[in-house]
């Protein structure tokens, strides 16, 4: 089972990232991934993992040691449920990536590579989006003069 819920885990988070990469300009994508609910099938398997295995889970993440959080994911289980929270934290952080540029009208010829990073490496891309969105100021807030100083 735990094979199983592995493979299903990107499996389930790739239609989202197909349609903010491949389609960001069709009206269906913003209608879904408007919705943070688009990473909660992920969630749900990331449940299925950890809460079976809470007894091994919970000393790990309230005293990690590099030691228990090896141990841990040195199980078929705990590389699993790792994986599903990457999957979920990635995909939550694209989503939010591609909502915040459509605002700031990035181009989605130089989001696609951010979300292709996102994708294989979360931080990297979420990085990288923060360098891009400098580049592009959100169109509804108006800049006010710096106030002025009196003598």
């Amino acid at each position: 089972m735990t094979s199983t819920l592995f493979t299903l885990t990107f499996a389930l988070a790739a239609p989202f990232w197909a349609l903010m990469i491949l389609l960001p300009r069709w009206s269906w994508t913003a209608r879904i991934v408007n919705s943070p609910l688009i990473v909660l099938p992920v969630l749900v398997i990331y449940a299925l993992l950890v809460i079976p295995a809470y007894r091994e889970v919970l000393p790990a993440v309230l005293s990690p040691t590099l030691d228990g959080v090896r141990e841990l994911l040195s199980s078929a289980d705990g590389a699993a449920a790792a994986w599903a929270h990457l999957i979920a934290f990635d995909l939550f952080a694209g989503r939010w990536a591609w909502l915040d540029s459509r605002e700031r009208a990035v181009p989605a010829l130089i989001m696609a590579p951010v979300l292709v990073l996102t994708i294989l490496l979360g931080p990297l891309g979420l990085a990288a989006y923060l360098g891009v969105r400098s580049g592009w100021p959100r169109p509804s807030v108006a800049r006010t003069p710096e106030p002025q100083r009196l003598g």
